[in-house]
């Protein structure tokens, strides 16, 4: 497999199952707003394995993760912290779920990468390098 294919498939995720109820609720409530992010999140959910925070493995981003991930092959590495809207602070690094960048790297797991739309539908190269949970 080159690594373009590699990239262009779309990797397995997992999703923590009281977050998918979380997500999807909040898809729903932005879908007049933001008709793009909400779709691309309620596919994620809907294809997404769900378990317990417990059987999330180390290495998944779920919400308050902090991700290192590139955008493009070659892209400058970004360390984000993954939240909901309303915690969302980018000077912080704090890049809310419903930014395209942020339903894009939830459920994936480091070394994976997806192909991923920008806000303005351009498809982009997500690489996931690096996930920390969150400290409960």
């Amino acid at each position: 497999m080159t690594l373009q294919q590699k990239w262009a498939a779309v990797p397995p995720i997992h999703i923590v199952e009281s977050e998918a109820d979380m997500i999807s609720d909040l898809a729903w409530a932005v879908r007049d707003r933001l008709p793009d992010v909400s779709q691309l999140l309620l596919e994620e959910v809907g294809r997404a394995q769900l378990c317990s925070r417990a059987a999330l493995p180390a290495d998944v981003a779920a919400m308050g993760s902090t991700i290192l991930y590139r955008d493009g092959a070659r892209g400058t590495p970004r360390r984000v912290e993954l939240v909901y809207p309303s915690h969302a602070d980018v000077a912080l690094g704090r890049i809310s779920i419903l930014t395209p960048v942020g339903a894009a790297l939830i459920g994936m797991r480091a070394g994976n990468a997806i192909l991923w739309p920008d806000r303005d539908g351009h498809l982009r190269d997500i690489m996931v390098d690096e996930v920390v949970q969150a400290q409960a």
